[in-house]
C-alpha cells in the first residue's frame, strides 16, 4: 500500500506509462517475451531515468493489491488513460504483464535500445523544457499574443528559472545532434508543439541554433 498522496497522485507514473499506451494505439499489446511499441516507448524514456520504473512497478503493485475497481482508489484510476486489454484478458492481466518487463527491466536498464523518439509522448517526456518552450509560446494562437518571435522569447526568457534556461539549452544541443534531416527536425519539434514556420530565410535548425544562443547568455 503506498502512502497517502494528494489526490489524484497516487498513481502519477502510472498515469505517465499508460499515456504511452495512448499514444499507440490505446490497447495493451505487450506479450509474456516481448513489449508493444506503448512499454517500448516508456521503457527508452526509463532508461534515462530507471527510478521512473521503480515508482512504476510499486504503482502496479498498489493498484493491484486494491483491486482496480475499489472505491478507495476510484478517484485516482478516474483519470488514467482507458487503456484496452486483448480478448480474453484484463486490465489486471496486462498491468501484471507490464510489471513482469519493467521488473526485468530494472535488472539491466543499457539492456533497452536507445533510439530516435517515436511519438508524441516520448519527444515530450525526453525534451520536456523544449516542449515548454516551443508549445507555450509559438503555439497556433502566437499571432494573437505576441508581436514578435523575439517578444515570445524574450517573455520565456523573463519568466524562466536559469536551470530551466540552461536545460533548455542543452536540450536543444542534444535535439540538433539527435535529428539530422530538416525534415525529421520538423517532425520532432511538431511533436514538441511548435505550430510557427521560422523566420523567412531562415531554416527551422538555424532558428533553433539562434533561440539557443539568445538563451545561453541570457
Amino acid at each position: 500500500m503506498s502512502q497517502e498522496s494528494p489526490p489524484g497522485q497516487r498513481f502519477h507514473e502510472l498515469a505517465d506509462l499508460l499515456k504511452a499506451y495512448a499514444y499507440n494505439g490505446f490497447t495493451f499489446t505487450d506479450t509474456i517475451e516481448t513489449p508493444g511499441p506503448g512499454l517500448a516507448s516508456y521503457l527508452r524514456i526509463a532508461a534515462r531515468d530507471p527510478v521512473r520504473a521503480e515508482t512504476a512497478v510499486r504503482q502496479i503493485d498498489d493498484l493491484l493489491s486494491v483491486g482496480l475497481f475499489s472505491e478507495e482508489i476510484a478517484d485516482d484510476v478516474e483519470g488514467l488513460s482507458h487503456i484496452s486489454p486483448p480478448t480474453g484478458a484484463s486490465v489486471e492481466d496486462c498491468l501484471r504483464i507490464a510489471r513482469d518487463h519493467l521488473y526485468r527491466f530494472l535488472q539491466d536498464p543499457s539492456r533497452v535500445p536507445q533510439t530516435n523518439p517515436q511519438n508524441a509522448w516520448e519527444w515530450n517526456e525526453r525534451f520536456p523544457e523544449l516542449s515548454q518552450l516551443l508549445g507555450a509560446y509559438f503555439h497556433r494562437d502566437f499571432s494573437y499574443i505576441y508581436d514578435s518571435r523575439d517578444e515570445a522569447l524574450d517573455e520565456y526568457v523573463s519568466q524562466s528559472e536559469p536551470e530551466e534556461l540552461a536545460q533548455a539549452t542543452q536540450e536543444i544541443t542534444d535535439l540538433l545532434t539527435m535529428v539530422p534531416s530538416e525534415e525529421e527536425l520538423h517532425t520532432a519539434t511538431t511533436a514538441l508543439g511548435l505550430d510557427l514556420l521560422p523566420p523567412q530565410g531562415t531554416s527551422l535548425r538555424e532558428w533553433l541554433e539562434l533561440i539557443r544562443r539568445r538563451i545561453t547568455v541570457a
